[in-house]
């Protein structure tokens, strides 16, 4: 059992053997595994951005496009319901109405020109006025005043001289009337 002691302790007395740390990818060199490394953080930083700038964009467009539509029912849904759509955007308001028995027209509140226009399918011809901004008529005197001018006109007969410069007006009502004269009414 002697023999079994001692080389315990030769074994004791000799030094445990060194372990070097061996590099993770030994085949790449450090300096490309760092540049690696800061390709691979712009890649994701610019794919991150991008994706932000476009959510942005998007948000953005959606807000500033906002148009309102609703129908609105009279009192006790008597009469026939105003359809109606704003634009923030261009801060106007256009309204579906009737004109006659068969015929409908389009009136558009344009409030950064302070105009109204009217348009109906019927006729062919646009009228427009002009409104107060402390006083903006109800839709109902509006309608009544243009289909009165436009009975007058039809009365009258071709007497009228049609609006020359249409700069005047909004991009809403001058699309409405791109095809037909406009009048004062």
């Amino acid at each position: 059992g002697e023999m079994d002691g001692s080389s315990k302790e030769a074994l004791m007395e000799e030094a445990p053997p060194r372990y070097t740390a061996s590099p993770r990818l030994p085949c790449i060199p450090h300096q490309l595994k760092c540049l690696l490394i800061v390709v691979v953080v712009v890649v994701i930083l610019v794919v991150v951005i991008v994706a932000f700038l476009l959510l942005g964009l998007h948000i953005t467009e959606t807000h500033a496009e906002t148009v309102l539509r609703m129908t609105i029912h009279g009192l006790d849904d008597e009469g026939t319901p105003q359809h109606l759509s704003m634009s923030k955007k261009e801060r106007t308001g256009t309204f579906a109405v009737r004109d006659g028995l068969n015929a409908s027209a389009m009136v558009v509140y344009d409030y950064s020109k302070l105009l109204v226009g009217y348009r109906s399918w019927h006729h062919r011809a646009c009228y427009i006025t002009r409104v107060d901004k402390d006083n903006i008529p109800g839709l109902d005197t509006v309608t009544e005043t243009f289909q009165r001018r436009q009975a007058e006109m039809k009365e009258a007969g071709d007497d009228a001289v049609p609006l020359a410069d249409r700069s005047i007006l909004g991009t809403t009502v001058n699309i409405l009337c791109s095809t037909v004269p406009v009048y004062w009414a």
